[in-house]
């Protein structure tokens, strides 16, 4: 079934009828077996080139990919439809690493181990007899377990229910654990032996926590002339800025065509951006966690799972929402409503200075102001929250929130350890990290970019009459391997994109600069399976030249049971020129978290990202014009 293409921008995500049209056009082919279920589709995003050549209104064959996996032919696929004539284009059945986790799998493990005999007898040996009380964890297994080397296979563990609607997190069921073939059913359970179960509730639900405040006051957000943002479509304007917007089930929220409005020049800053994939080893050798690296994206196509957010929980103000169109397991398109939310929030003080010497004078004062474009995103016990905010002088940060609930153990002995330290009696929670890889496919001023890194060192050559001097040495990045840095905070480093074409009236090349936040070594050794399958984290910084099919740090979509290597690590085998040319800039980033009490029973939110600011790009302070506020005003 052909859809008309002609109204629909090439980089609008794939619509209802896209994703339907591409699965009728799949199940025809009579390729797939009954059993074989679909993780995700969307549209095949156009190279530079094909976006540079496209008009407006004409006829665009808009492609549409979709993936999944049929457990009879105990393969994944990955199949394109053209939008625009009906047909299949490509059907690839891929040999190494396999789709995304979708509902299909939950499912099957569901199935599997509900009348297992020796999963029900390890639970009876623990006294749990009523199984309805049992919430299965299914797990991404990371590499192929020995147990099970061939398969689509997953590991799950349990958590004890005290009552329906509890948290059931408070009761880990220890020491027991599964490993699920879902294209079989095989099942092998691994039991470590008997741990009691801990027995005191950690609710957060807000009708189980008793005495809440009673003295915070209503603080309500109000623009009584409505917002300052324009939507077209997926189209946003705002303060000079120009940028388009999608969600990718595997990626998330994805910005476009990211431009400044400078003077009467519309400036290109970013073609592309958004989460490549990301890694959460754990620290902790205990059974149920020396082997969790979760590939967040790749393996369970975080994308999808974003929330539908509510005006003033997730977001406050004059709000603007986008809504998603999703592909079920089940091939069916589904759309889920306000999963993108966009507002403007005050941001203090902008700039400021007061004459001391004319005390006539008022101080001259602006306010700040940001765009938010943001998501957030519900992987089993954690939410991660992505927020790009754009500011009135130019400069772009991402922020990652990350909250929800921690993993635990039950410390038998009541210690816990330093790998697990506790966070309630009986509770422990292992150490892990969170390293975020995104990919800015940049453009500053233009397409040709280079990349220079700024470090601040001591200069000791006796010019400064009391020794005190020091300077910021450039040194351009040329090649790929020559790109691959680490952060360090010591220097003050950073890193700018510069465009050589472009100069300002200072002679030197326009830039923006990528300022990295303090952020931990990847923890775990290059041998082990997270440092192969996540060895985009061993660096900060990655500078390729910009190749459509290279989109992941990972193996992407297909990082499930991969054994790693892919993406990054051999891209740069080539040690490409990086120099004046189309790049991509991958900025790897993260945290390692700790856990306190603090963070039992849900974790308040901890932060993490990175900011892009002008350097040299504009010829002053481009927030000049910006007029003082109202309430300033009348205050003189």
């Amino acid at each position: 079934m052909a859809v008309d293409t002609t109204t629909i921008h090439p980089l609008d995500p794939a619509s209802v009828d896209e994703l339907a049209a591409a699965v009728a056009a799949i199940r025809a082919t009579d390729e797939l077996s009954e059993r074989a279920f679909f993780a995700f589709g969307q549209r095949v995003e156009p190279s530079r080139d094909e976006l540079a050549a496209h008009t407006p209104g004409a006829p665009f064959d808009r492609m549409v990919s979709v993936v999944g996996h049929d457990p009879e032919a105990g393969k994944s696929f990955e199949v394109t439809v053209s939008s625009s004539t009906g047909d299949v284009s490509t059907f690839t059945w891929v040999d190494e690493g396999q789709a995304p986790i979708c509902d299909a799998d939950v499912i099957a493990v569901y199935m599997a181990l509900a009348e297992h005999n020796e999963w029900n007898a390890a639970l009876a040996k623990r006294g749990i007899d009523d199984t309805s009380l049992v919430h299965i964890e299914p797990w991404m297994a990371g590499v192929q377990p020995p147990e099970m080397p061939t398969g689509r296979v997953m590991r799950a563990f349990a958590f004890l229910h005290r009552d329906p609607d509890d948290n059931y997190y408070a009761y880990p069921i220890e020491g027991l654990i599964a490993l699920v073939n879902v294209d079989t059913g095989d099942v092998v359970v691994d039991d470590h032996g008997v741990v009691p179960i801990p027995d005191t509730p950690a609710e957060y639900a807000s009708d189980r926590v008793p005495d809440q405040r009673d003295d915070i006051k209503p603080l309500d957000i109000t623009q009584p002339e409505g917002p300052s943002f324009v939507v077209d479509d997926h189209t946003i304007t705002w303060q000079n800025w120009h940028l388009r917007i999608s969600v990718h089930p595997v990626e998330g929220l994805v910005l476009h065509d990211v431009r400044y409005r400078d003077g009467d020049r519309d400036r290109p800053i970013l073609h592309r951006a958004a989460l490549s994939d990301m890694v959460v080893p754990y620290g902790d050798a205990s059974p149920l966690h020396y082997w969790k690296h979760a590939l967040d994206a790749g393996e369970t196509s975080l994308g999808q799972s974003a929330n539908s957010l509510t005006l003033g929980c997730d977001c406050l103000g004059e709000i603007y929402y986008f809504d998603a169109a999703f592909l079920g397991s089940d091939g069916v398109p589904i759309v889920r409503e306000n999963t993108v939310c966009l507002h403007e929030e005050d941001f203090g003080i902008l700039w400021k200075h007061t004459n001391p010497f004319r005390p006539d004078l008022a101080p001259e004062v602006r306010r700040s102001r940001r765009l938010v474009v943001s998501t957030i995103h519900t992987i089993g016990n954690y939410e991660y929250g992505f927020y790009w905010y754009f500011y009135l002088d130019g400069t772009i940060q991402l922020e990652m929130k990350l909250t929800g609930i921690i993993g635990v153990s039950v410390a038998a002995d009541g210690v816990g350890s330093d790998t697990s330290p506790l966070v309630a009696p009986s509770i422990s929670s292992p150490i892990h990290q969170h390293m975020f890889c995104f990919r800015l496919d940049v453009a500053v001023d233009g397409p040709a970019n280079t990349v220079v890194e700024t470090n601040v060192e001591v200069v000791d050559d006796g010019a400064h009459p009391y020794g005190a001097g020091f300077r910021s040495v450039a040194t351009p990045l040329r090649t790929e391997q020559a790109a691959m840095r680490n952060i360090d905070p010591a220097a003050s480093r950073s890193w700018r994109i510069t465009n050589p074409s472009s100069t300002n009236q200072l002679g030197n090349p326009v830039a923006y600069k990528l300022l990295p936040q303090a952020s931990p070594t990847f923890m775990v050794p290059e041998n082990s399976p997270a440092g192969q399958r996540g060895g985009f984290a061993r660096h900060n910084l990655w500078v390729t030249p910009y190749e459509a099919g290279e989109q992941y740090a990972s193996a992407g979509a297909f990082s499930m049971l991969h054994p790693g290597g892919a993406g990054l690590p051999s891209y740069v085998q080539a040690d490409r020129s990086v120099d004046d040319t189309e790049i991509v800039v991958w900025h790897t980033f993260g945290v390692t978290h700790v856990p306190r009490p603090e963070d039992w029973p849900v974790m308040p939110v901890e932060y993490t990202g990175f900011t892009l600011m002008p350097y040299g790009f504009f010829e002053q302070n481009p927030s000049l014009d910006v007029p003082p506020s109202a309430a300033c005003h009348a205050g003189h």
